[in-house]
């Protein structure tokens, strides 16, 4: 499969098939605490920068072979509302199934009349808003330069006057950046003016693919979350680690799934066995033989261990 993996545990939204609608990295931003790494093309520009037909082609084979999947998702390697043809995906993919439909997106583009439009077919979307003053917008977000904090803002609430589904918002706090009073004010105030169904508070505690020079990318512990979650109110929860329950594993070849899981992201020993139904003793069998083949990194953060697809980490540098 080249456009469509898992499925993958997810923190929000149980087991997730993902779909992938722009080559790495396409993005409106170039977010500092990104896993993905750096944007290698930073636009605003909307195209079929991957087949449709072939999308839903391999969403067709998918979904006869798949055990359980909770969502389909729209995510991936960019910004999918980048897609120009997401909505068309959308509205064939309700043709073949009763899935519900989940789109994890930055939210710059919901400003937009066309992508509002292409979206309304979704059950769930997940925008995400780090920073509502315009300093903090551009320190986390570098935003494409003609992107203004505002506008975004004002999108997401158009947006959510005309959308019927829910909207889940997820803020990204990082420490010693956007955890401070003036920030977190700004940022209810934007909260209230877009109403979203929920509101998720997220940390940076994996590390980035590529580390910023010029800012440190730091967690916040459990407990200035907790106390933040209190401010946003009974809307607002704590994002953590999903918690797999016992599903067969969907892919027989655990080294090649090991492998395809650490060319998206950085993944501890425990998202691995988590995502591919295994005991951690028998992934990490894997993991040590694939660390001594040279096909596996390690890196340290925050005392915990995260490995990565050595080839794909080599791929970005590249570009």
């Amino acid at each position: 499969m080249q456009y469509i993996y898992g499925p993958v545990p997810s923190r929000r939204l149980g087991f997730s098939l993902g779909v992938d609608l722009v080559p790495l990295k396409v993005c409106t931003l170039d977010c500092i605490y990104c896993q993905v790494g750096r944007t290698t093309r930073k636009t605003l520009e909307r195209h079929e920068y991957v087949p449709t037909q072939a999308v839903l082609t391999e969403l067709e084979q998918n979904l006869k072979s798949s055990g359980r999947i909770d969502y389909i998702t729209f995510s991936g390697s960019g910004e999918p509302t980048l897609h120009a043809k997401i909505g068309e995906m959308i509205h064939r993919l309700k043709q073949m199934t009763d899935i519900p439909v989940a789109v994890i997106t930055n939210g710059t583009l919901l400003y937009r009349e066309d992508v509002q439009h292409d979206l309304m077919e979704a059950e769930v979307i997940l925008p995400s808003l780090d920073a509502a003053s315009e300093q903090s917008f551009w320190k986390i977000n570098r935003p494409h330069r003609q992107l203004d904090i505002r506008n975004i803002i004002t999108g997401m609430e158009q947006f959510r006057r005309k959308y019927k589904g829910q909207i889940w918002l997820e803020i990204m706090l990082l420490k010693n950046v956007n955890d401070n009073l003036e920030e977190l004010q700004k940022l209810k105030e934007a909260v209230a003016r877009i109403q979203p169904d929920k509101v998720h508070l997220n940390t940076a505690v994996r590390p980035p693919g590529s580390p910023s020079t010029q800012i440190k990318v730091e967690a916040l512990t459990q407990q200035e979350l907790e106390k933040i979650r209190l401010q946003f109110g009974d809307k607002c929860e704590i994002i953590v680690s999903f918690q797999a329950a016992e599903q067969q594993a969907y892919d027989t070849d655990v080294e090649a799934a090991i492998l395809a899981l650490t060319a998206r992201r950085p993944v501890t020993i425990e998202d691995m066995a988590n995502s591919l139904s295994r005991h951690r003793d028998e992934i990490l069998k894997y993991v040590t033989s694939l660390l001594s083949e040279g096909r596996l990194l390690k890196r340290q953060h925050d005392k915990h261990h995260f490995y990565t697809n050595a080839e794909a980490n080599a791929t970005k540098r590249s570009l």
